[in-house]
């Protein structure tokens, strides 16, 4: 293959994307893939990330790519569960309790720093609109995640995601309790299993 032809291929293995990473593993200098860049006017949607004009930036897919430590938690999760009726009005993620996340809070992100034994409990790979894969809260994790910080969200929002997590079929009601004990507020969601279920 040629190194056009690779820089092609690696688009279309990734979905419309193109990083500066994957091309320079190839052992294709930045130079000739500022050419391929500028020929196929493809843009820069961040440090080391192009998309061509056929692709829809996928936001959290970027920010995850130059991020790899984040797991999309509250609001974000729940969208991406399809436990929310309405798109999550603020990005949030989770990232482990030494992670600086000065960058991400400049983006608007909310970010919830955690303790190493309960960082990455329920954490999934789920798919975005556009397609690509995303590390999130599974649904499980979301709901306790969801009660254990009520206050921080919409009445209607609150009770959607807890009466849609009840009624689905695919819920895990033994895995809500296991992850309810880990997180101290086993007590809370049992009220929720015991009066919904």
């Amino acid at each position: 293959m040629t190194k056009y032809e690779i820089m092609t291929h690696l688009i279309n293995k990734k979905n419309g994307y193109l990083f500066t990473s994957d091309v320079e593993n190839e052992g294709i200098s930045r130079t000739y893939m500022a050419r391929y860049v500028r020929e196929n006017n493809l843009e820069k949607v961040a440090e080391g990330i192009y998309v061509t004009v056929e692709t829809w930036p996928d936001q959290l897919y970027i920010i995850q790519t130059k991020n790899p430590k984040v797991i999309y938690s509250g609001e974000t999760a729940l969208y991406l569960n399809m436990l929310l009726e309405r798109e999550y009005s603020e990005i949030q993620v989770s990232v482990p309790n030494d992670y600086n996340g000065w960058r991400l809070r400049e983006k608007k992100i909310k970010v919830h720093k955690e303790k190493d034994e309960i960082y990455g409990l329920g954490m999934c790979e789920i798919e975005t609109n556009f397609g690509n894969k995303v590390r999130a809260y599974n649904r499980e994790r979301s709901i306790c995640d969801l009660i254990k910080r009520r206050s921080q969200f919409e009445v209607q929002d609150y009770q959607t995601a807890i009466r849609t997590y009840m009624r689905g079929r695919d819920k895990d009601l033994s895995l809500l309790v296991i992850y309810a004990e880990k997180l101290k507020i086993r007590d809370e969601v049992m009220k929720y299993v015991e009066v919904m279920v």
